[in-house]
């Protein structure tokens, strides 16, 4: 079921909504996603709104450099980004463990990425 869930990093610099059923949770092994243990869930830009902190937030680029990473300067954490998917749309790409609405161990990554062999 599709809910507005809200979500901030560390220490409340940035903030965020994000509509999303939080069926699709990705864990990914690249060199990123692996160190810094973000789980994805992939929604359109159109269900993810900034709330706090618009244009506080560092951009990280690495690899491809297609993937657009969005990292608090203050506490470090990286709340989400912004990429194409395979078929070429724009989404948004959030990281699930900065949702502050949401039971942590009631999410459990559905899928897994092999990104440390196909970036």
């Amino acid at each position: 079921m599709t809910a507005t869930h809200t979500g901030s990093c560390h220490c409340g610099a940035i903030a965020f909504e994000v509509e999303s059923d939080l069926k699709d949770v990705m864990e990914c092994n690249c060199s990123h996603c692996f160190r810094t243990g973000v789980w994805l869930t992939f929604v359109p830009t159109d269900k993810f709104r900034i709330t706090k902190g618009e244009g506080v937030a560092q951009e990280y680029l690495f690899n491809t450099r297609k993937i657009r990473h969005f990292i608090c300067p203050t506490c470090g954490v990286e709340t989400h980004g912004f990429g194409a998917g395979p078929d070429g749309v724009e989404n948004a790409a959030v990281n699930v463990r900065c949702l502050t609405d949401v039971e942590p161990f009631s999410v459990t990554p559905t899928m897994r990425f092999d990104g440390l062999h196909k970036l």
